[in-house]
């Protein structure tokens, strides 16, 4: 195990005038815990900080980035999620291929407990805040609901017709969750009823924002939904698109984004928010509403099109030339300094910490 220092490029933007100002800054690369890329990241409260990466490879750091223990899952399928546990930071929940393993990360030999209750590969994980259901998104398109006191599935939501990518539990509302898809579909959940209330189109939304300005014979890539992530108010969601991958801070209406093209870029959403609570626009179930003129790593759910002149100028207040595609992006106080968190086609993890920003 080892740590490295990378100098990276970032643009810090003028707060009234929004120029760009370049400014070095030392990412510290974790390295020595794998041998592959990695593929997700979590930290718990206490800082501790777990990776998973191909091959059921999964490793356990502590903030100084220290090795504190390794372990190849059964299997030997990548690991696509993993989370701490918000009671107990010891418990660590990670999928790989159907298999949801339970782990101890102050031993990590074998799994505490294992659950297969989905019927193809998993691709996202999901806790409540009260810790009392699992939420496991794969890719038949069906988001299992896992009674983690029972120990059995309670609820099977079916409604994705593609690949469910990404699944995320509202906070402040164990009984609502937001999960995305390669259907182009984003749906908000209640369980009391295990059906969407709300189903918005990603495509329908694409074809809008592109008309005009689009050529007659350009083609235009599917808007294609790989991650979700809801602000701690639970009322705000960003849906990263394509190749994105999204992430707000931990209460606040900061947003990080990052993709394939190696960007990683934090945004503040929170006047946007302000401006809609001031002239609140209706809603249309279950119809097309037209998103922000935001990047593609990261829209804000709540956007409509009442705000798209507005939007078309919001810019990203940090931006980092982090130089790999992204697989994965993490927010979390490191040594008592927020800091960003990534993974990419690497097997380090970079961290950049967000007080030098």
């Amino acid at each position: 195990m080892g740590l490295e220092a990378a100098g990276e490029v970032i643009t810090r933007r003028r707060p009234r005038t929004g120029r760009p100002v370049l400014q070095p800054i030392m990412a510290v690369k974790w390295t020595g815990g794998h041998s592959s890329s990695i593929l997700c990241l979590n930290a718990s409260k206490d800082g501790l900080v777990a990776s998973g990466a191909e091959g059921g490879d999964l490793v356990a750091w502590g903030e100084d980035g220290t090795l504190l223990g390794r372990m190849q899952l059964e299997g030997a399928d990548d690991v696509t999620s993993i989370l701490f546990s918000p009671s107990c930071p010891t418990k660590l929940y990670a999928s790989h291929g159907e298999t949801i393993s339970v782990l101890d990360i102050r031993s990590l030999k074998e799994s505490v407990d294992r659950f297969h209750v989905n019927d193809e590969e998993i691709n996202c994980l999901s806790l409540n805040e009260t810790e009392s259901l699992l939420a496991s998104a794969d890719d038949s398109g069906a988001i299992k609901i896992l009674d983690l006191e029972k120990k059995k599935v309670t609820r099977s939501l079916k409604r994705h017709s593609n690949i469910c990518s990404s699944v995320a539990f509202r906070p402040q509302r164990p009984q609502s969750l937001v999960s995305c898809g390669l259907d182009m579909q984003v749906m908000l959940w209640s369980l009391q009823k295990a059906r969407p209330v709300w189903i918005t189109n990603l495509q329908e939304d694409e074809t809008e924002e592109m008309e005009g300005p689009q050529s007659p014979g350009q083609l235009l890539n599917p808007a294609l939904a790989h991650s979700v992530s809801v602000a701690s108010c639970g009322n705000i969601f960003s849906c990263g698109a394509e190749d994105g991958k999204v992430c707000f801070l931990t209460e606040s209406h900061l947003l990080l984004t990052g993709g394939n093209d190696g960007k990683i870029r934090l945004w503040n959403v929170s006047s946007e928010m302000e401006k809609k609570q001031k002239s609140p626009a209706k809603h249309t179930h279950r119809k097309k509403a037209k998103r922000a003129a935001c990047p593609k790593q990261g829209r804000d759910s709540s956007t409509t099109g009442a705000d798209e002149e507005e939007h078309a100028k919001v810019l990203p207040k940090l931006d980092i030339e982090h130089g790999e595609k992204v697989n994965w992006l993490l927010s979390s106080k490191i040594k008592g300094h927020q800091s960003i968190l990534v993974a990419d086609q690497t097997s380090c993890v970079s961290v950049y910490p967000l007080n030098e920003l």
